[in-house]
């Protein structure tokens, strides 16, 4: 009979539970909330790649924030001497401040790796690619930026993209039907 190898007990970890930062890792849209979305950017532009970004912010925009309160309409990235600022997010004075309040309109950094930052900068410089927001939110706490590397679509390009959705609307209508017509 083959002697019973013996294997060193795990007594200092917890067996089939997960801590907190275990939870929500590799789950998409795991804990978060969202703020805001630019609905528009999808419409208008290519998107080529999104990168997850931390935002630097002040009090009373956090506050604001939490009541959900802010607009991605005109909001765009640039770089700026190795740095990536965000222009034209509109988050409104929050409502019980006084005079701490900040400047709904202001420039705000961006929080992203050196090597992000770089290919970003050769990405943007070489062609006509521009830097979109397309989601405000939070995940544990911080506001993070969905930050897309996005190139410009031409009218035409709308078009088709209009037209392929209503085909698909039209054949996911019809087979409805046609579902519903065998089933009743």
């Amino acid at each position: 009979m083959a002697a019973k190898k013996s294997t060193p007990t795990d007594s200092g970890k917890s067996k089939g539970k997960k801590n907190k930062a275990q939870k929500g890792a590799g789950q998409k849209g795991a804990g978060q909330i969202v703020v805001a979305t630019n609905r528009k950017a999808r419409h208008d532009y290519h998107i080529i790649d999104t990168y997850e970004c931390g935002v630097v912010l002040v009090g009373t925009e956090v506050k604001s924030l939490r009541e959900g309160k802010a607009s991605l309409v005109d909001a765009y990235a640039t770089i700026d001497e190795g740095e990536v600022w965000l222009r034209g997010l509109h988050i409104p004075e929050y409502s019980m401040g006084h005079w701490t309040n900040h400047s709904p309109r202001r420039t705000r950094k961006l929080l992203l790796h050196r090597r992000e930052i770089d290919s970003l900068m050769g990405k943007v410089r070489d062609g006509n690619n521009t830097l979109v927001p397309l989601q405000l939110y939070f995940v544990a706490g911080k506001l993070k930026v969905e930050l897309a590397l996005a190139r410009g679509k031409q009218e035409y390009d709308k078009r088709q993209d209009i037209k392929r959705r209503t085909e698909e609307r039209e054949i996911t209508r019809e087979m409805g039907r046609r579902i519903k017509g065998i089933q009743g």
